[in-house]
């Protein structure tokens, strides 16, 4: 009795540690969550760059005693419809991401051709870091995220600050402002 007392106690033992390395390892396997998140936050807008104007959702189904139809026409673009329509899919679409590392930097880019990656293994496990980094941030901020969306606060060129830095704070505004200005600085000396 008390062999096989002891032997369950091992046995949850040895799972509790498995399950705390897969828990560690998925809560650490994205390093740099703004870079993350802007990759994120730039596939949105490539969603939102999209989209096509479409006409008011006619929830109008019913008729009343009279002949006459009953219901909501609610404008699409604050509709829940657009919402789902956007973020259904964001993640999936993050595991055509990779992370790209040089000597000081690190940068999620979009894999045109995984043919063309010399370590395939390795750029396929960041993928899945990226994507799963995606489901909890959206988990997180979704609610939010929706509600900016149909009042009209994502629009294209926005959507790494509101999702970045006002709604998951990954990014701090000096490092977002910071970047602005690097860019700025190299458009200038282009011209």
């Amino acid at each position: 009795m008390a062999r096989s007392m002891l032997m369950s106690m091992s046995m949850l033992h040895l799972c509790f540690f498995i399950l705390l390395g897969i828990l560690t390892r998925t809560s650490h396997a994205v390093h740099d969550k703004c870079a993350a998140c802007k990759a994120v936050a730039e596939e949105l807008e490539i969603g939102l760059s999209r989209e096509r104007p479409r006409n008011h959702l006619d929830m109008r189904h019913r008729l009343d005693s009279k002949g006459q139809r009953e219901g909501k026409l609610i404008d699409y673009t604050v509709s829940e419809l657009r919402v789902v329509e956007l973020l259904d899919g964001l993640c999936e679409k993050m595991e055509d991401y990779t992370l790209k590392k040089d000597t000081s930097t690190h940068e999620w880019i979009k894999v045109n051709s995984w043919d063309n990656l010399t370590n395939k293994q390795e750029a396929r496990a960041y993928s899945k870091d990226i994507s799963s980094y995606c489901g909890r941030l959206l988990e997180d901020t979704e609610d939010e995220l929706a509600e900016l969306i149909k009042k009209g606060s994502v629009k294209v060129g926005g959507v790494s600050k509101v999702l970045c830095q006002d709604l998951s704070k990954h990014c701090s505004q000096t490092s977002v402002s910071h970047a602005a200005e690097v860019d700025d600085d190299e458009n200038d000396e282009e011209l």
